[in-house]
């Protein structure tokens, strides 16, 4: 269940937040930064951008204007100019919820009970917070890095039952054949899985999954709606089969893998990533990241997938992850596991990463600004990003950053 805020403004709401982000960044086009495994922190006024309105926004913040947001951090040409952790007593906030079964708290303690406070949003109050669906992103990185790699060898074309025993998977049919790689990381497999349902209405097929002991079982009988590649569906089980079809066509398991080709280089060493009943890495929602690690996946995507002078992942990947896939909700187009906002005339491209209860990633890639903000306001979903548009926007100024020389 790891489905971003359901209710993002669409139509010209969604045209006032892209134009807004497009003038945060600055208009310029600038160069990467130097990167490296621990990015430099600066002061705003460094960067083109006035300390004033964070400040305001840090204080409105931290008084809880802004409800249940975790933390903010803003990211200039690789260097940090703000960065906040807000606390709150969620044992509190969400203490009858805890205990009270229902979709999202199925199994009543553990880590998919969503208001178990030794569990969400930190990982057992450590720095490491909930991405939710922020690690499909990671996931999508993860297969890319393994491609490039030569690790992983099928195309993109490879039909998923080739990784399955057919005779052991429900509703068969043509289509489910026709089913790809590639529509998995783009959200049109064509099953039949409706997670625009709210997560606390029983039917939510991302509920159900996580209910079950064999999630992967689960996704992979489920029926097919429509003609693979063809209809946008949003489906965190699509994403879950790539964590078991990653281990059949590897070898390996695909934490284990991030930890030594991912994680590893990019000098991310504190991160938790759950697992199923069975065993398998929950890729469709269970990673844990400080906000400042989840930056440098950005970063790395900003670098043209290099880090510290070596390559991690091809430009190829990086291009065809990044390029529109097919129109998604609310303005949206999509990638492999990147939700691309379309911006500005001529028209460009933000990235962006998305997770149930205001995980966010948001990279402006002519700008090199990236947005981190962390959040967990489940119930009543909403999203920060537009207000810190608006409060930050008045302060933040063109600037051209340095010249790269260290990626």
């Amino acid at each position: 269940m790891q489905k971003p805020d359901s209710r993002q403004p669409g139509g010209p709401a969604a045209l006032r937040y892209l134009v807004l982000f497009a003038a945060l960044a600055g208009w310029g086009t600038v160069n990467a930064a130097p990167i490296g495994a621990d990015p430099v922190r600066t002061t705003p006024e460094s960067l083109g951008i006035d300390p004033a309105p964070l400040a305001s926004l840090d204080a409105d913040i931290a008084s809880a204007k802004f409800p249940l947001v975790d933390s903010l951090l803003v990211m200039r040409c690789g260097e940090v100019v703000f960065d906040r952790r807000y606390p709150h007593d969620y044992a509190a906030t969400y203490g009858k919820e805890a205990h009270t079964k229902g979709p999202l708290n199925a199994r009543l303690t553990g880590r998919y009970n969503y208001f178990d406070p030794a569990w969400h949003p930190y990982y057992h109050g450590r720095d490491e917070h909930t991405m939710q669906s922020v690690s499909k992103t990671v996931t999508s990185a993860i297969v890319g890095i393994a491609i490039t790699r030569g690790d992983f060898k099928a195309p993109l074309s490879t039909p998923v039952l080739h990784y399955f025993d057919e005779s052991k998977v429900k509703n068969v049919d043509p289509r489910k054949r026709r089913m790809t790689l590639q529509n998995l990381l783009t959200m049109t497999s064509g099953m039949d899985w409706n997670e625009d349902l709210p997560y606390d209405d029983p039917a939510n097929p991302s509920d159900l999954m996580e209910a079950a002991d064999d999630w992967v079982q689960f996704v992979i009988d489920r029926p097919m709606k429509d003609e693979p590649g063809t209809v946008f569906a949003y489906s965190s089980g699509a994403t879950e089969l790539l964590a078991y079809i990653f281990k059949r066509e590897t070898g390996a398991d695909i934490e284990q893998y991030a930890h030594t080709h991912l994680f590893g280089p990019l000098g991310i060493r504190d991160y938790f990533w759950k697992r199923t009943p069975l065993g398998v890495v929950d890729t469709e929602g269970g990673l844990y990241l400080r906000a400042e690690d989840l930056a440098k996946i950005g970063l790395l995507y900003l670098n043209d997938g290099r880090w510290n002078g070596r390559r991690l992942m091809s430009s190829d990947w990086i291009k065809e992850s990044l390029t529109p896939r097919i129109d998604a909700e609310e303005g949206f187009k999509y990638g492999y596991q990147w939700w691309l906002l379309p911006h500005g005339e001529p028209a460009r491209l933000a990235w962006a990463a998305r997770g149930m209860g205001g995980q966010r990633l948001l990279v402006f890639p002519e700008d090199h600004l990236i947005v981190v903000s962390t959040a967990w306001h489940i119930l009543n979903e909403a999203s920060i990003e537009f207000d810190v548009v608006r409060r930050l926007l008045p302060g933040v100024h063109p600037h051209q950053c340095g010249s790269q020389s260290g990626s």
